[in-house]
């Protein structure tokens, strides 16, 4: 994972940011880095677009931070940035594709596969069936494997906890179905 890194100084919206502020973000980077890093895999296809957004996300939080009011988990926070970046990513993505192309998208983005050279045969195919799922399921499913509750979901998606309750049950479900383990 690419290390999460502030704007540069000469940046007009890093300037002369209170020190706090700055330890701040640095502690968020290092205790929810992996959670981004993890976030930015399941809506990046290839190594190039999970660093971009991984900034993208890391800019985000920057910039959001001052006004930051402690109303939800610090982790609830950053991961709803996250996600919130990476809708947008997906939209710019598509975006650029022709309409044909849209299709074609959906199925062919898979995991990383410098991610998967590593893995066992088995964690690959969790890999490659959450990539398969449908789009809010997916969103879901990432979020509870973070161990985030449904409550926290729904905080960071704005669904409500018998939305994500629904998403959830049919992810695993689904996910059974492409692993070939039965409801």
């Amino acid at each position: 994972m690419i290390p999460l890194a502030l704007p540069s100084p000469d940046d007009a919206m890093a300037k002369g940011p209170p020190e706090p502020l700055r330890a701040r973000f640095e502690r968020l980077a290092r205790s929810h880095g992996p959670a981004i890093g993890r976030t930015a895999r399941s809506y990046a296809r290839d190594v190039a677009e999970r660093e971009d957004l991984e900034q993208d996300i890391a800019l985000a939080v920057w910039r959001a931070l001052p006004s930051f009011r402690g109303e939800c988990a610090e982790r609830t926070f950053v991961l709803r940035i996250a996600h919130n970046q990476a809708l947008s990513f997906v939209a710019r993505r598509r975006g650029r594709l022709g309409p044909t192309d849209r299709a074609d998208d959906a199925r062919a983005a898979g995991p990383d596969p410098e991610v998967l050279a590593g893995l066992s045969e088995r964690m690959r195919a969790v890999f490659q069936a959450i990539h398969a799922l449908p789009f809010g399921q997916r969103q879901v499913l990432v979020l509870a494997l973070e161990g985030l509750a449904h409550e926290e979901i729904g905080q960071v998606l704005g669904v409500s906890v018998n939305n994500v309750a629904v998403r959830v049950s049919r992810a695993r479900a689904e996910l059974r179905r492409a692993l070939g383990e039965g409801s």
